[in-house]
């Protein structure tokens, strides 16, 4: 391994950095978007249960905030439950953009990297054609220059491709399930609100 990052020359450091990065933020991601951890299959029917047995306490609510991404949803609805519907929807609506952002969160990292690492290989390639030219001199080409020009190009663009299929595809995979998630927390709001303004008539 050691005499491959010799072979590939200064140029795949910054694609080392990268791909650890990406594989910290992978990892990371996978770790934190789970379905459990996002939308706790029955928190809909326990805040429903709250509600109608009139236990409504601030301690209530602030333990629901800290349970997950749905229940600081739901904790933006019993915050509300005495207000108008449209005033209800307008703070669920404001607390699940800050859900949004929160379960965005590193995305935009692991797009950029997965956009980069084929630009800074191909940036490694560059650097390896221009020692392969600068091995050329009046005399000939020096064979050791010229074999370690086309390393530093073939390593650096093959290590930057390397990179980059990967993190797209759990760039892309990470994209679909945060919207999948935003889509049924929007369901289940909704039913909280209607589940709540049904109750007052």
């Amino acid at each position: 391994m050691l005499a491959i990052l010799q072979a590939a020359g200064w140029p795949i450091w910054p694609l080392l950095i990268a791909s650890v990065i990406a594989l910290a933020l992978i990892i990371e991601r996978v770790l934190y978007l789970r379905r459990k951890r996002i939308l706790p299959p029955n928190l809909l029917n326990e805040v429903v249960r709250v509600y109608h047995n009139g236990k409504v306490a601030p301690d209530v609510i602030a333990n629901l905030e800290q349970n997950s991404p749905l229940g600081k949803v739901l904790a933006a609805g019993l915050r509300n439950m005495n207000a108008p519907r449209e005033v209800m929807k307008e703070s669920i609506e404001e607390a699940g953009s800050g859900t949004a952002h929160e379960l965005e969160r590193f995305l935009t990292t692991l797009g950029t990297i997965a956009t980069l690492a084929p630009l800074m290989g191909l940036f490694g390639t560059v650097v390896g054609m221009i020692e392969i030219f600068g091995s050329q001199n009046a005399v000939g080409a020096n064979p050791a220059q010229l074999a370690h020009g086309i390393s530093v190009a073939l390593y650096n663009t093959g290590f930057g491709l390397a990179i980059a299929m990967p993190s797209l595809v759990f760039y892309r995979h990470f994209r679909a399930l945060v919207d999948g998630f935003l889509v049924e927390m929007e369901q289940q709001a909704v039913k909280f609100v209607d589940i709540v303004h049904d109750a007052r008539k």
